[in-house]
């Protein structure tokens, strides 16, 4: 019987600028009792990546401008705060009641370019997305293989919302080692039917599947994988993303 197993990593200490999450991982998991496996993947959560990155700003070092100031009329965010997104927005998707819906330099689309101030310890403080998310989680992997020797795949995962559908789910902002989709075009389905247009999202799907238990409030940033056969690969996330040409909704 085919079985995944989703198991969080427990025991990670606040990530500080600077600091080798590879090594926090490995420390963790031993106590843990657990070894990594080849064919492992490591799910990280994007705010511990942007901590240990240097990703995180004390608003007291930003002065908003002035249509930054006019975007907070009426909401509850700090002008301060509203000057991050727009800083990192490549450009504003939409506007309304407050919210901001952007692109991101990756081309990402999503909530306040990804910028928010959920569990960091500082009050005053934000954190934005990695700069290249498909580097942070090549670094990781690379840094696991030197120390172990054993081959893995690693996403960085980012809390998004969808058009369409309430809630929002954990998403493949980064991956390495790992085919960020699985391609089902040309292949006859179990009735011998041609897919045309078929391509899983299957990085997505196993970020999602590690909220399970990461949460948000649980202070558990990784999850481990084990079990799901994946093909090796490097594309990275950006892979993920839809190419203007082929966006219905620009």
């Amino acid at each position: 019987m085919t079985a995944v197993q989703v198991m969080g990593i427990e025991g990670i200490p606040e990530v500080q600028e600077g600091d080798d999450l590879s090594q926090h991982i490995l420390s963790s998991l031993n106590q843990q009792g657990l070894a990594l496996e080849v064919g492992d993947i490591l799910v990280v959560t994007q705010k511990v990546v942007s901590k240990a990155e240097g990703r995180v700003v004390n608003l007291d070092d930003i002065s908003a401008s002035q249509i930054a100031i006019q975007l907070s009329e009426g909401s509850h965010r700090d002008p301060r705060h509203t000057e991050v997104i727009l800083r990192e927005s490549r450009r504003i998707v939409r506007m309304d009641r407050g919210n901001i819906i952007s692109e991101t330099r990756h081309g990402f689309i999503c909530a306040n370019a990804g910028v928010d101030a959920s569990n960091l310890p500082e009050t005053g403080t934000v954190a934005m997305l990695p700069v290249d998310p498909d580097v942070s989680a090549r670094n990781i992997r690379q840094g696991i293989l030197a120390r172990t020797g054993v081959g893995v795949a690693v996403i960085i995962s980012d809390t998004f919302g969808r058009p369409w559908r309430e809630g929002a789910v954990n998403v493949a902002i980064g991956v390495s080692g790992m085919d960020s989709v699985v391609d089902y075009r040309e292949k006859e389905d179990a009735y011998g039917q041609m897919m045309r247009t078929t391509v899983i999202a299957i990085s997505d799907e196993i970020a999602s599947a590690a909220e399970l238990v990461t949460g948000k409030t649980d202070g558990v940033p990784v999850a481990l994988i084990r079990g799901y056969e994946y093909t090796e690969g490097d594309d990275g996330a950006r892979k993920l993303v839809r190419s203007p040409e082929r966006d219905m909704f620009r």
